[in-house]
């Protein structure tokens, strides 16, 4: 019997570098944030594509770093299968891995183009960076997208300098990551060129001096609408419990209408709760008995009344809900066909002022594909509910007059570069409500980094309120002004940071990136030809 040379014995030491790797560059993002090891990780999988003989080692290589890669990174998701009860605890590490399984294709996908591409040394980094740049936009849309943990955010710095990540608004996230790309093949080409002691000192200290770059500029104007940012603090095991909402309403209504400690600026005021931030239904129309869970005697009307009378005058709500989608004969509406995940705007009347409902839904979370395929395989109980929740229309900006333009992206609807923002329309801040109580440890402060990206590549301030941390107000150079940890209940009054002029990125969206990637392309091939001269 003879054994495949990509499965050999010799093989499994140069598999478990991979798996390595990749964890290892998976420990620059959020909580650890120790970006030197992603150059490391990067540096390594470099040296892998090219020591491969062959194109199908290069991707093996490049996927068994992404299984490393993402089961590290990705390690949040087990979390929430603690908190579903018609699920195991324990499945939740086996969809972390199976889920790594397909993520690990993209950087397959960058290991192999990059090997394709026949180059050498700096050729080699320029051609595997700008396959790094497609592998993770298409990561971001492919079969709906998980782009969560781009490796450009590794370049964030902390709460109060962008980093590297200031170059954003420039480049865009995905080109972001062909840079860090760059920077862990520099480190490769140290390690290759290590002979040559000035220049592989060189190429080891040039990236991490731009991993360290200072914050360039002072600190933006206050801005002039006031805000009040609102945490409960709600425990996620009870936030579904109806015998638990009228304590979490009055635990979210005491925060709202405490004092602030300074006294307030004239004018109006904007109130944000987190998504799951109401447990009534708001909107009128459906039968009796949806409204008998309600804190307000099933009356939307009576609700949406306290809800006013609790933010006081002058004062727009903006508050994560649910609506439902209903039919039934003759226009009766009296059967449920779906659910929409909304942030709906309440005034100070408890009048609904306008709406947005969310669109990129959580697959297996917030909707189950192919539903009659899968449900008479037990998997409908991935979801909870009979229902799927349905996706809105895209990036909306809600004009509320004086209260702002608002964009919406609810829960992690923000980590999808490119599409928090209605172009045409353009907002003045963005709204990011969130449940992030399921998620572990590690998944909050991965989140609110990946909104201090979008902050910083659309040149808008992002404002996040969770049920239970990280909450958080971002500037729009991407500095968090002021946050509330995990799990506390608590509050943020200040001013809504201005927006900046509309960024390069604002303008051309993603096909900025896809440039870089092209020139990148280029300049290899450039490099190869003269090499061969």
């Amino acid at each position: 019997m003879t054994v495949s040379p990509l499965f050999s014995t010799r093989l499994l030491p140069l598999a478990a570098l991979a798996l390595a790797a990749g964890a290892l560059a998976a420990c620059g993002f959020r909580p650890l944030m120790l970006w030197p090891l992603t150059l490391a990780g990067t540096a390594v999988l470099v040296g892998l594509v090219a020591r491969a003989p062959g194109p199908w080692r290069a991707v093996l290589a490049g996927w068994l770093w992404g299984v490393g890669h993402f089961c590290l990174g990705d390690n949040w998701i087990a979390t929430a299968f603690t908190y579903q009860a018609n699920m195991p605890a324990w499945l939740g590490w086996i969809a972390v891995f199976l889920l790594s399984l397909y993520l690990a294709l993209f950087p397959a996908l960058a290991a192999g183009a990059a090997w394709f591409a026949r180059a050498r040394g700096a050729a080699l980094v320029a051609a595997f960076a700008a396959a790094w740049i497609v592998s993770e936009w298409l990561r971001g849309w492919l079969f709906t997208g998980f782009p969560w943990n781009p490796l450009g955010v590794a370049a964030l710095g902390g709460f109060d300098r962008a980093g590297l990540a200031q170059l954003l608004p420039w480049l865009g996230t995905y080109a972001l990551s062909g840079l860090v790309a760059l920077l862990g093949g520099a480190w490769w080409l140290a390690w290759e060129g290590r002979a040559a002691r000035m220049r592989a000192g060189l190429l080891l200290a040039l990236p991490a001096g731009l991993m360290l770059v200072p914050q360039v500029g002072g600190p933006a104007p206050a801005g002039h609408l006031r805000l009040t940012l609102v945490q409960p603090g709600v425990r996620q095991e009870l936030i579904d419990d109806p015998a638990n909402f009228e304590t979490q309403f009055a635990t979210t209504a005491r925060l709202t209408m405490a004092p602030p400690a300074s006294a307030p600026a004239p004018g109006p005021r904007l109130v944000l709760w987190p998504e799951s931030g109401v447990p009534d239904y708001l909107r009128d129309g459906y039968p009796a008995w949806f409204y008998e869970r309600s804190t307000f005697a099933g009356s939307p009307v009576l609700a949406r009344r306290r809800i006013g009378a609790v933010i006081g005058r002058g004062s727009m709500l903006l508050t994560g809900a649910v609506d439902l989608d209903m039919a039934g004969e003759q226009g009766a509406g009296n059967r449920v066909v779906g659910a929409r995940n909304v942030v709906t705007a309440l005034d100070e009347s408890g009048a609904i002022r306008a709406g947005y409902a969310k669109a990129h839904l959580v697959p297996y979370g917030e909707y189950l594909p192919m539903r009659a395929l899968l449900t008479p395989l037990g998997l409908s109980r991935l979801v909870p509910g009979s229902i799927d929740f349905l996706p809105g229309p895209g990036p909306r900006t809600l004009d509320l007059g004086p209260w702002g333009r608002a964009g919406i992206q609810v829960c992690y609807e923000i980590v999808f570069s490119g599409e928090v923002a209605d172009r045409a329309h353009r907002p003045d801040y963005i709204f990011n409500p969130s449940n992030d109580g399921w998620f572990g440890a590690w998944g909050p402060p991965q989140h609110l980094a990946q909104a201090r990206l979008r902050a910083i590549e659309e040149g808008l301030p992002v404002l996040r309120s969770t049920t239970n941390g990280i909450s958080a107000v971002i500037d729009a150079d991407g500095r968090v002004r002021a946050a509330l940890p995990r799990p506390v209940a608590g509050r943020i009054d200040g001013l809504v940071p201005p927006a900046h002029a509309p960024t390069l990125f604002a303008k051309a969206g993603n096909a900025l990136p896809l440039g870089w990637a092209a020139l990148l392309a280029i300049a290899a091939l450039l490099a190869l030809r003269e090499r061969r001269r």
